[in-house]
């Protein structure tokens, strides 16, 4: 199953994405949110699809593309997952996983523009794989656990500002991730029935040039490691949202310039759909 949001920030539509058409979820569920997806989620959805009640929304090519996720409680990510983005980033591969937080307030939707912060310099681009988790997970015994209580996956850009990040971060890494919308989500959540989730092809682009191209295999530490690792940690809340790390190519690498006003940045997952943003100037509010 495929699932996304539509309309404007703050009022979007939950609705089952069937081939080309989008239908209202609404007499399902008021939204795509931790409740949602603690519950039976699909055989409801299953249900109300097999009795007719899911009406097609007509107008939904005309919608903005909200996160497919209402806001989580959490966003938890993965640092230096990729041994070539590692490597490229003067490190060496980890051998356990990094960690470091994002707030809720970085999810928006796919196509949202992002305001490059002010006096930044270093905007970076980081296709990503995100989990979605759709069960509490605490102290879990093993990594083959950690299916249960996974609700599916989405397409993120981690955009990072390099500055904050590493030179004036007092050792954590998360004041270069959380300007506001530094946190593309979507376009779907795609159940994990639907994908082979250590096997899709991660791709991004800056004005149309290729940037990152690899694939969820080269993961250091896989989906299920990652969501038992953490679980160690964090209890993780249905709705929260996990990101896996991003393979070579982004501009902290050395080979590529730092985004600027004007940019548009293309991110792809195979299976999960494409993104895309423009970049803008940060602007005092009146």
């Amino acid at each position: 199953m495929k699932f996304a949001r539509l309309g404007d920030p703050g009022a979007e539509i939950p609705v089952l994405v069937d081939g080309d058409r989008h239908l209202d979820l609404r007499s399902v569920t008021s939204d795509v949110d931790g409740d949602f997806l603690a519950s039976d989620f699909r055989e409801r959805v299953t249900a109300a699809l097999d009795a007719g009640a899911l009406p097609e929304v007509p107008d939904a090519a005309s919608l903005r593309i909200g996160s497919p996720i209402s806001r989580p409680s959490a966003v938890i990510c993965i640092g230096q997952n990729y041994a070539a983005h590692a490597r490229e980033s003067g490190a060496e591969p980890p051998t356990v996983p990094i960690l470091f937080l994002k707030t809720p307030n970085t999810v928006v939707g796919p196509n949202d523009a992002v305001t490059i912060p002010r006096g930044s310099e270093k905007t970076d681009w980081e296709v990503e794989l995100g989990v979605v988790i759709g069960a509490r997970a605490a102290y879990l015994d093993s990594p083959e656990e950690a299916d249960a209580h996974i609700a599916g996956y989405v397409v993120a850009n981690d955009v990072s500002e390099r500055t904050f990040q590493m030179e004036v971060s007092g050792g954590q890494w998360s004041k270069g991730k959380i300007a506001p919308g530094f946190n593309p989500t979507g376009p779907w959540l795609v159940t994990p029935d639907e994908v082979d989730v250590q096997n899709l092809r991660l791709r991004s682009w800056v004005n149309g040039e290729p940037r990152q191209d690899s694939d969820t295999s080269d993961m250091i530490f896989d989906v299920r490691v990652i969501v038992h690792h953490l679980s160690q940690y964090v209890t993780l809340e249905p709705g929260d949202l996990i990101l896996t790390g991003t393979p070579q190519g982004v501009a902290f690498g050395g080979k590529f310039p730092y985004l600027k006003a004007g940019d548009v940045v293309d991110i792809e997952i195979e299976g999960l759909g494409h993104q895309r943003q423009e970049f803008v100037a940060w602007k005092a509010q009146a």
